[in-house]
């Protein structure tokens, strides 16, 4: 019989009754005498009806006839204080708290039925979510129902009021305020399902969680209800999409670093990092590293459990995750790789003897199958990493940097290409080793070319590194073999073309090429030798001054004004 349909009469009688106790929560919003008796009266009205559509048709019958006729009493109450109809106030005050303490008994009723283990059968009213611009009130009545159901209805019913919960949360801010401030018991029931055996619950529960704490100012509020061991719970021996959820929380509640302590003290490091080890075998693999990651990396911002997190193997499990072909994956691990190491020696020398380097520059590989995103990412890596000592710029040249950084100052799409730029820029600022390798591969070239870019950041960058490169022996005569490379600076020394910062490097470029012979008089013999006295003249600079001084020979006034006469 527990499984028979409820009749047509009870469910039309159930549903009669939800709509009369609705209208008249609606009409007393209107009541303007007696407030704060009517206030409790809404507050049962609104139990009540909760309770009534979470229910069975059948199983609630018995108690229809009695809510029905005190819900009748109520309008009758609710019409005459509207109307101020009524002949005294201390009766009508009485009336008020007859009826109060009835609402009150129907409350209590209907919770006996729901412990007593009332199946839910789904044939329960359902009430709608109010319209966009839906007043608070209108917004807490559906809140309070979506509670009711979580704390009375079966796990179908649980797992349907989450997600119902998380819909709104997402799509309107104002009701995760309502969530946290407004409705008691919410943060305590969500807490609470977090630790349940019902995989569904916990995993819907989680999804609501990470949406509320993602903002700053309702984290205090589900920390201070214990959210942080069940979340470590979840991570530990819950379902992946629970996992996520966890995850996606403990990131937002790890900014501060007190939850971070916390975290580490309920097993957090160690449950996190288990996953990142098993991580390719998941099914949802980048949904859970990526946040997982972030949670580590806030987490090692506190030098005590990131010493923990290098004892416990986090070096090796994310190399070893860079290779992934999973770009979200691959993207976490080399930016967890990059904070775990950043400032500390000790990690990055572990981080190459682990062959954290081989495995970032198999990635910048233009073989290797990856997006642009994953190769700046490297890239910024690489920059922020590895020119630290000069061991750590030999281990980058001797595995082909240069070359790769060639190919993409060439080649790569303009986000990379101007990361190429900049890195061998960094480069430059290494090592003489390294310019001469830089010189060896064909940069100077390819520098020149961005001298002249629209991007001023880009331009300086190539003047500083060509700058750079010039001072060495071997650079400079190959520099001064090519007739255009000279004719394009002294152009781009015009005082009419403006950047005059720009053209303090060109200047220190030329000055660098005069310790060249053959620089030298490609210089006084460039048909464009005259825009160095005319940027000495327009410009208060020391190097141009220096410059026009330095080739201030009887030859170069007699160039100088040849080209006067009959310039180019």
């Amino acid at each position: 019989m527990g499984d028979e349909q409820p009749s047509t009469t009870a469910i039309s009688g159930l549903r009669r009754v939800v709509a009369v106790i609705s209208s008249l929560i609606s009409l007393s919003l209107s009541i303007r005498v007696f407030t704060g008796k009517w206030q409790l009266i809404r507050s049962k009205l609104e139990e009540l009806h909760s309770a009534l559509v979470a229910g069975d048709a059948t199983s609630l019958s018995g108690e229809l006839q009695a809510i029905s006729g005190t819900a009748e009493e109520c309008r009758e109450l609710a019409r005459r204080c509207v109307d101020l109809s009524y002949s005294g106030k201390l009766l009508m005050q009485s009336d008020l708290d007859v009826t109060l303490g009835k609402l009150e008994a129907h409350v209590k009723s209907l919770s006996e039925i729901f412990k007593k283990g009332v199946s839910m059968h789904g044939y329960a009213v359902v009430v709608s979510r109010p319209g966009f611009g839906a007043c608070k009130d209108d917004m807490r009545f559906y809140l309070r129902d979506l509670l009711t159901r979580m704390k009375v209805g079966d796990s179908v019913m649980k797992k349907q009021a989450l997600m119902n919960l998380h819909e709104v949360v997402v799509e309107d801010e104002k009701y995760v305020k309502l969530v946290v401030v407004d409705v008691s018991d919410f943060v305590h029931v969500l807490v609470d399902f977090l630790g349940s055996h019902e995989v569904e619950v916990v995993e819907e529960a989680a999804k609501v969680v990470s949406v509320v704490a993602g903002f700053d100012s309702h984290r205090g509020v589900f920390v201070g209800a214990g959210v942080i061991a069940p979340l470590v719970r979840v991570l530990e021996c819950g379902s992946e999409v629970g996992k996520v959820g966890a995850a996606r929380c403990l990131q937002w509640l790890t900014e501060n670093s007190d939850n971070a302590w916390c975290v580490s003290a309920h097993g957090g490091v160690t449950a996190l990092l288990r996953i990142c080890e098993s991580v390719e075998f998941c099914k949802c693999k980048g949904e859970l590293v990526g946040p997982s990651c972030r949670v580590l990396r806030n987490l090692c911002g506190v030098e005590e459990i990131k010493r923990f997190m290098v004892e416990e193997g986090v070096v090796s499990t994310f190399v070893r995750l860079v290779r992934s072909r999973d770009e979200a994956v691959q993207v976490s691990a080399i930016e967890l790789i990059q904070s775990v190491a950043s400032g500390d020696e000790l990690v990055r020398q572990m981080v190459v003897r682990e062959g954290g380097v081989r495995v970032l520059l198999l990635v910048l590989d233009p073989k290797w199958t990856c997006s642009s995103k994953t190769r700046e990412v490297v890239m910024r890596a690489v920059e922020n990493l590895w020119f630290s000592s000069p061991s750590c710029v030999s281990v980058l040249i001797s595995y082909g940097f240069v070359d790769q950084m060639m190919y993409y100052v060439r080649n790569g799409e303009v986000s990379i290409q101007e990361l190429a730029l900049k890195v061998t820029f960094r480069l430059c600022e290494a090592s003489e080793e390294a310019k001469k390798m830089l010189g060896d591969a064909g940069f100077m070239a390819e520098l020149v070319k961005f001298l002249n870019a629209k991007s001023f950041e880009v331009r300086e960058m190539a003047a500083e590194a060509l700058s750079g490169m010039v001072m060495v022996s071997k650079n400079r005569k190959r520099f001064v073999q090519d007739d255009q490379n000279i004719a394009l600076l002294l152009q781009l020394l015009d005082p009419g073309e403006g950047n005059s910062g720009n053209k303090k490097l060109l200047i220190s470029i030329l000055m660098s090429l005069t310790s060249c012979n053959s620089g030298r008089k490609k210089i006084v013999s460039s048909g464009y030798a005259k825009n160095i006295e005319r940027f000495a003249e327009a410009e208060v600079s020391s190097d141009a001054k220096r410059l026009v001084r330095k080739l201030s020979t009887n030859r170069f006034r007699r160039n100088l004004v040849m080209t006067a006469n009959h310039p180019s």
